[in-house]
């Protein structure tokens, strides 16, 4: 299962992944490991990528305008090694780069849930999903979909399941 589909699943699962999200984190068996980078404007692609235990999650992009933002990524695994989430966002909220392109992937896991937003929560605001057409989700992938983007992106959220060892 990647995402929800139909309209009130998509409101649904917009509350309740953020507070899951915030759960994983709390009860991971390492501590979340959390880095800060610029995303660049200029066209350019560019990537940068965070690894814990066996899994990585990268984060491809290309934007234009304006100057550098500054972006944090979160990767953590749970406690019981069967979930990894990866989190990309501005954590002032809203991005003014114009993104081109941009494509999350994880390594080490299949992708159970994913949300890219347009808008990050800060202060009163709260979370804006892009549309369901502007992404798409694949089993390790989450990326623009060609011609239905609209350039904007602020957050994306992935959960991972991760392989299971069975005796």
């Amino acid at each position: 299962m990647a995402a929800p589909s139909g309209r009130s699943g998509w409101g649904l699962w917009a509350t309740l992944v953020p507070a899951a999200l915030l759960c994983l984190a709390a009860l991971a068996a390492e501590e979340p490991s959390a880095a800060e980078f610029d995303v660049r404007p200029g066209g350019e692609v560019h990537s940068f990528s965070r690894s814990l235990e066996d899994y990585t999650c990268s984060f491809t992009y290309s934007a234009q305008g304006g100057t550098n933002e500054q972006w944090q990524m979160n990767v953590g695994v749970s406690e019981d090694n069967q979930l990894f989430s990866c989190s990309v966002w501005r954590p002032q909220g809203k991005s003014y780069l114009f993104f081109t392109q941009f494509k999350a992937e994880v390594k080490g896991a299949k992708i159970e849930y994913a949300m890219a937003y347009s808008q990050a929560a800060v202060g009163a605001q709260s979370d804006i999903p892009l549309k369901q057409e502007e992404f798409e989700i694949t089993e390790t992938t989450v990326a623009h979909r060609e011609g239905k983007f609209r350039f904007e992106l602020s957050k994306l959220m992935i959960v991972a399941r991760t392989p299971r060892d069975e005796l």
